[in-house]
C-alpha cells in the first residue's frame, strides 16, 4: 500500500500532506519569522474559543498531559482541594498527577457508560465548602463520552469554584464558546482535532485569575504563569521550542480555517461518525455508548463474542489493510476503539469498515455481535 496508515486513533492522528511539509524547513527559535509564528498562531487559537476578550494563550512543549499537569500546577494553590469529575481513565490521570503535586484531590465517581452529573456536583459542592477548583474532561476518550461542559460551568461559576477544562480532544471540533462558558484554564494539544503532529499543548488561562498565579506551580518548565510572561515581554518561548510541531500546528490551523473552523469540523467528523456507526452495524457490531452522550471523535465497540476473537490478531488484520485501530480502556467489558478524527473522510470511514469486515473474515468470525 503506497499511502501512510490511517490512524483511526485519538491523536496522533492521520495529518494532510501540506501539514507534513510544513516540517521540511529549520527554524532559529529566537528568530523573528518564527517569533511571528506563534504570535500568529496564538492569536488564531484565541479566535477558535471566542477569548480574546476574557483569557489568554499559552502554549507549551510536551503531551497534552504536560499542559494539563501545567495548568493544575499554575491555577490551584498549593492549599488548594481540587475536586476531579470521574468518568474515565483520562480522569483518573489527572487526579493521579494533581496528587502527585502535592494538591488535595477528591475524585468523585461516575459511570464510564454515563455523563458526569451537573446535579451531583452541586451536592458535592455544597456538602464540602473547602473545594477550590473542579476538573472536567470535556471528551473522555477512554469510552467516548461528550462531558456536559456548559451546565458544569454554570455550576462552577455559581459557586465561584474554579474551573479548569481537559478539551484535548475536543477543542476544534465539539463548540467551546469562553463568552459563555467560565474557566479559568482549558487545555489541548496539537495533535487532535486541529490535526496538526503532537508535540505541543496550550492553555487558556482566564485574564482575571492570571495576575495571582505567580509563583504557584513548583515547576519551572511548567511554569505557564512564567511561560505567558516571557513570552509577552520577549515573543519567544522560555526554552527550545518544539519548532517544526509549531509551524505544523500554524499550517494546519490554516487548513482549519480555510474549511470553515470549528462547525465544519464538526460537520466532518459527525459525518464520519455516522459512515462507521452505519458500517459497523452491518458486520454486527454494537457501540459501548448510548448514542445520546456520544462525541464524534472516538467510538468503544464491544467485542465480538466469537470465541475466536483475539484483538492483537484483529488489529493485525486491519493494519496489513492500511488501518491503525485502537485498544479499549474500559475495565468492565472487552471494548475496541476507532477514531473519527484527523484529515479523513467518509470515504477513508468506509474503507476502514471493509477493513474490519476482512479481518473478521480472517479470524473466520461471522458476526461481530456481542457476547452481551
Amino acid at each position: 500500500m503506497d499511502r501512510d496508515k490511517i490512524l483511526l486513533t485519538p491523536g496522533p492522528l492521520t495529518t494532510t500532506l501540506r501539514t507534513k511539509l510544513a516540517m521540511l524547513r529549520d527554524w532559529g527559535s529566537w528568530d523573528s519569522d518564527f517569533n511571528a509564528v506563534t504570535a500568529k498562531l496564538r492569536a488564531s487559537l484565541l479566535k477558535v474559543v471566542h477569548g480574546d476578550e476574557t483569557h489568554v494563550v499559552v502554549p507549551l512543549q510536551g503531551s497534552g498531559t504536560f499542559s494539563v499537569e501545567a495548568a493544575v500546577a499554575t491555577v490551584v494553590p498549593r492549599d488548594g482541594h481540587v475536586l476531579v469529575l470521574d468518568n474515565g481513565a483520562y480522569c483518573k490521570r489527572a487526579a493521579r498527577l494533581t496528587s502527585l503535586m502535592g494538591r488535595n484531590c477528591t475524585l468523585m465517581p461516575f459511570d464510564e457508560a454515563a455523563q458526569v452529573s451537573p446535579a451531583a456536583l452541586e451536592d458535592k459542592l455544597k456538602a464540602d465548602a473547602s473545594i477550590t477548583h473542579v476538573v472536567l474532561i470535556h471528551c473522555e476518550t477512554g469510552a467516548g463520552v461528550w462531558n456536559p461542559l456548559e451546565a458544569v460551568a454554570e455550576v462552577c461559576a455559581r459557586y465561584d469554584k474554579g474551573l479548569i477544562v481537559d478539551a484535548m480532544s475536543s477543542f476544534g471540533a465539539l463548540p467551546i464558546d469562553a463568552r459563555e462558558v467560565r474557566f479559568d484554564a482549558l487545555i489541548a494539544a496539537s495533535g487532535k482535532c486541529l490535526e496538526g503532529v503532537p508535540g505541543m499543548g496550550f492553555v487558556f488561562l482566564r485574564k482575571a485569575i492570571l495576575d495571582g498565579r505567580a509563583g504557584n506551580s513548583q515547576s519551572l518548565a511548567m511554569d505557564l504563569h512564567d511561560q505567558y510572561t516571557y513570552m509577552e515581554k520577549t515573543g519567544q518561548w522560555r526554552f527550545t521550542p518544539p519548532t517544526h510541531v509549531v509551524v505544523a500546528l500554524a499550517e494546519a490551523v490554516a487548513q482549519f480555517e480555510e474549511e470553515g473552523g470549528q462547525p465544519a469540523r464538526l460537520a466532518r467528523y459527525t459525518s464520519n461518525y455516522h459512515t462507521l456507526i452505519d458500517g459497523m452495524a452491518r458486520l454486527g457490531f454494537m457501540p459501548f455508548l448510548d448514542p445520546s452522550i456520544q462525541a464524534p471523535i472516538i467510538v468503544t465497540f464491544n467485542a465480538p463474542g466469537d470465541a475466536r476473537y483475539d484483538f492483537k490478531t484483529f488489529y493485525n488484520a486491519a493494519r496489513q489493510r492500511g488501518f491503525i485501530l485502537y485498544p479499549g480502556k474500559l475495565t468492565q467489558v472487552e471494548t475496541f476503539r476507532v477514531g473519527c478524527i484527523g484529515a479523513i473522510g467518509p470515504n477513508e470511514m468506509e474503507q476502514a469498515v471493509n477493513a474490519v469486515a476482512l479481518a473478521l473474515e480472517d479470524m473466520g468470525i461471522a458476526s461481530g455481535e456481542p457476547a452481551i
